[in-house]
């Protein structure tokens, strides 16, 4: 019989206090980017340009509205045909089914054995990066692993205690994985992506086994947990990517999207990056308006001054206001003689004539969805 050579699961369990309150009713993977993008738009799109047909998405309970309003039916990516499906599971259900002693890992084992698949791609949603998953997979076969996992050398501060450090030799080789520990780490570190590459027969073999003796309902620490007993090669990715986990993270992953050369790389390779369309008007910058290195979702109307900032769709900056090094989420307003800068506004805020909003680089402020802003707010609070 014919297989597909691979399927893929997204793990989108990542809580981070941290990034409170953009992620208090949203999964990390629908949070905004550059303006008109989600980050799940990368992992989604790694998986069409690769052409996997199904994929298996894992979501906390209580955080699938702002998927289903992105996704949709999976038309962007190619995922609303009859063979081209994808699923959406509640972990909270394996844990449940944990919990009664039931087989919790029995859903993912179906779509696996469904999915007629050679091997089966794993990603998590908190790095960001455009992977050429074909080329992973050529690898994968090449040095025929059982399991292959994506790493990239990054700079030692940009990790946080969750993530997990390999060593390797001057061969390219595991040597060993180690958990990180933020601010004692060297300058330069090998992380570990969360990007795995499994053959599924084997991916199915050992689920089956980790129910029996009650493993993790995780499955990505289950495929942590895998590298120290399999057969494990790795794949240095080279392109760019970020670690998102924090606020200040977050931030400095959007404001890159500002210098040409980083843009280029994510956005610009031979890997597209694909969306959820939406059919508006161009955004209209008036006389009055002074725009300095910004991008600009469509359906805004300009008329202040912008300088250094992301700007989402159908958002209105009113003559005499200012915004300088923000992240504006949709459908906001800032009016005349407003100031903002270094901060982060989710979606449907209003900033009343004559309010100061200002953060820092470091520590930039974010306003929550929905709010009225009337009073200053100057450095490092969230309102």
């Amino acid at each position: 019989m014919k297989t597909n050579k691979m399927c893929a699961i997204l793990g989108n369990l990542n809580r981070y206090q941290e990034l409170m309150p953009l992620t208090e009713n949203r999964p990390l993977s629908t949070l905004l980017f550059d303006c008109k993008y989600r980050l799940i738009d990368f992992n989604l799109s790694s998986i069409e340009n690769a052409s996997i047909k199904q994929v298996y998405m894992i979501f906390n309970e209580g955080e699938t509205q702002s998927v289903f309003d992105h996704i949709g039916g999976g038309k962007e990516w190619n995922l609303d045909g009859v063979q081209n499906r994808f699923f959406i599971h509640l972990f909270q259900d394996s844990l449940k089914q944990q919990a009664q002693g039931e087989n919790y890992y029995y859903s993912v084992i179906d779509y696996l054995e469904k999915s007629k698949s050679e091997n089966t791609v794993f990603m998590g949603s908190k790095i960001l990066c455009n992977i050429d998953l074909r080329a992973l997979l050529k690898i994968h076969q090449v040095q025929k692993n059982d399991m292959t996992v994506v790493y990239k050398r990054i700079n030692g501060s940009n990790v946080s205690d969750s993530d997990l450090l390999f060593n390797v030799n001057s061969q390219g080789h595991l040597e060993e994985a180690i958990q990180a520990k933020k601010g004692t780490v060297d300058s330069i570190v090998n992380l570990c992506t969360d990007i795995f590459i499994i053959k599924t027969a084997r991916l199915i073999e050992a689920l089956k086994e980790g129910q029996q003796v009650g493993a993790t309902p995780n499955l990505g620490q289950f495929l942590r947990e895998m590298i120290a007993i399999e057969n494990t090669g790795l794949y240095e990715y080279t392109g760019y990517l970020s670690n998102i986990y924090d606020i200040p993270s977050y931030y400095q992953t959007n404001m890159d999207m500002l210098d040409v050369h980083k843009f280029t790389s994510l956005l610009y390779s031979n890997q597209k990056i694909y969306t959820k369309l939406k059919n508006e008007v161009p955004t209209y910058y008036s006389e009055t308006s002074d725009v300095t290195n910004s991008h600009f979702a469509s359906g805004c109307i300009v008329e202040g001054k912008v300088e250094n900032s992301l700007i989402a769709r159908r958002t209105t900056i009113h003559p005499d206001a200012q915004v300088k090094g923000a992240i504006i989420f949709g459908n906001n307003e800032i009016k005349a003689g407003a100031k903002v800068s270094y901060a982060i506004l989710d979606k449907n805020v209003v900033i009343a004539e004559g309010v100061k909003v200002e953060g820092t680089k470091e520590d930039p402020i974010v306003i929550k969805k929905n709010a009225h802003i009337t009073e200053d707010i100057i450095g490092g609070a969230t309102a």
